[in-house]
């Protein structure tokens, strides 16, 4: 690679034979450490496939992923470009949310194990988990379709959650009919549920404000409890994207199609297969919205349970929810002319920057919320987009600190002793099924957060405005 500033490196497409250069944003000891496996290769890869834009990009969170790396952003022509369900990724729409409230510590470290235990026991996580909240086929058709405006009109939530959600919850284009049954049928019973895997539900306190102006905007306040939801769209997702990746690789197969990966498999926009894909993408997306949102309506009663206050009483109001794993069609600047693209995004949250048409009304002057998810034990964030980031980065952002170790590693590597006891020490309370999540979620098997961040703000693509430190974590 080659330095062009303290943050950002470059590998030139002459270099690799790609169609664009890699630009990776990172500090020097984050850059050196994307050379120790596969996602500068990947990204390299991914830096030849037919009508890309600009340059493939590498956040400070990136690390190898499915043929294409996580914490990756690449954008084609929205008309005769391509669209690929292995630059999305498996779980479509992983996401994050934040919800405020007006509690501090010193109100709820007493009741901490009690809380954790209603939190556990109201939104179910786990590989498998699933929840029966009445919904009918029907239900999951308009949720497919209508998203998290469709399940607050039942009731799940606030009237103005979905104001605070990216794309209002409900990113159009979506027909359920281009979703297999089994995936509809993997999907009715898990709305409402966490996950497993790095998937959590989080209360924590902020601890620290970076900048005043922009946090209280945004409505956060030193000692302030939040709590953060992430996951995305379950097994109706990533059976959407099986059953795709299997449709585009026999559509390549018989159009004499190599990609630069057999994972990269695409297929061109103004294809029937594509379309396909885009329609089920959407309804996956719109899955997911909906999904924390109902976690959210969850968390809400929990707390209220617990504290013997309404949720609204409580202060538990919505900051904001963004997704990670997503193509969508957006308008930015190429070689000084206005495109229409598909912007990929694998690992990477959208960070509009101020006074942009799509960031919501009540940020505009900020910019839009941007939600970094710590491991466990570590910190989170909050940032904010920036203008620089629409020049930059297609207005992207990282998603969190990034895998060092693989899974399989974080177990043989990293006892559950370990992990335990420096939560303990931290007086983090823990609520886990699956105890090899223990070791796999470690901090040590991530990125540190702190210098992840660090490089997004050094690079001028977002601003950090908060830290959060976790009280409490569930997972599957």
């Amino acid at each position: 690679m080659k330095k062009l500033s303290d943050y950002l490196w470059e590998i030139p497409a002459e270099e690799t034979g790609a169609l664009v250069p890699v630009h990776v944003y990172a500090n020097s000891k984050i850059a050196e450490s994307m050379g120790r496996d596969r996602t500068l290769k990947q990204a390299s890869n991914a830096a030849k496939l037919p009508t890309i834009a600009k340059h493939m990009i590498v956040m400070p969170d990136g690390h190898e992923g499915y043929g294409f790396p996580v914490g990756g952003v690449a954008a084609f022509d929205a008309d005769e470009g391509i669209i690929s369900p292995g630059v999305v990724g498996y779980d479509v729409n992983c996401g994050i949310r934040l919800i405020k409230t007006n509690l501090t510590a010193g109100e709820i470290k007493p009741k901490m194990g009690q809380l954790m235990d209603a939190l556990f026991k109201k939104v179910p996580s786990g590989v498998g988990s699933r929840i029966n909240l009445g919904f009918t086929n029907s239900d999951l058709d308009r949720v497919s379709e209508e998203g998290a405006e469709y399940i607050v009109s039942k009731g799940f939530g606030f009237g103005d959650d979905t104001d605070r959600i990216e794309e209002h919850g409900m990113l159009p284009g979506a027909d359920v009919n281009k979703v297999s049954d089994f995936a509809r049928k993997r999907g009715l019973h898990e709305l409402g549920t966490l996950g497993a895997g790095n998937h959590f539900l989080e209360v924590q306190r902020v601890d620290r404000i970076f900048s005043e102006g922009i946090a209280k905007a945004f409505g956060l306040e030193k000692d302030m409890i939040t709590i953060m939801i992430h996951s995305g769209s379950r097994g109706f997702g990533h059976q959407v994207c099986s059953d795709y990746l299997r449709k585009f690789a026999e559509y390549q197969a018989s159009n004499n199609i190599t990609p630069p990966d057999p994972e990269l498999v695409y297929a061109y926009v103004n294809t029937p297969i594509a379309q396909d894909y885009l329609a089920a993408m959407t309804a996956a997306v719109n899955f997911a919205f909906t999904n924390r949102q109902i976690m959210t309506h969850s968390v809400r009663q929990g707390f209220s349970e617990v504290f013997g206050k309404s949720a609204d009483a409580l202060g538990m109001e919505l900051l904001y929810d963004v997704a990670h794993n997503i193509a969508k069609m957006e308008e930015h600047e190429v070689d000084g002319k206005r495109m229409r693209l598909h912007v990929h995004r694998k690992g990477a949250t959208r960070a509009f920057g101020p006074h942009h048409p799509q960031v919501p009304k009540i940020y505009q002057s900020t910019g839009q919320p941007v939600i970094i998810p710590g491991s466990m034990g570590s910190a989170s964030y909050v940032l904010a987009g920036r203008t620089e980031a629409m020049r930059e980065t297609f207005g992207s952002s990282c998603h969190g600190s990034g895998r060092t170790m693989s899974r399989h590693q974080a177990i043989r590597d990293i006892p559950a002793s370990r992990t335990l006891g420096d939560l303990e020490r931290k007086g983090i309370v823990l609520r886990v099924r699956n105890k090899k999540l223990i070791s796999e979620e470690a901090e040590w098997a991530y990125k540190n957060v702190d210098d992840v961040v660090q490089s997004i703000e050094g690079a001028k693509i977002s601003n950090i405005v908060a830290r959060m430190v976790p009280l409490g974590v569930a997972k599957g």
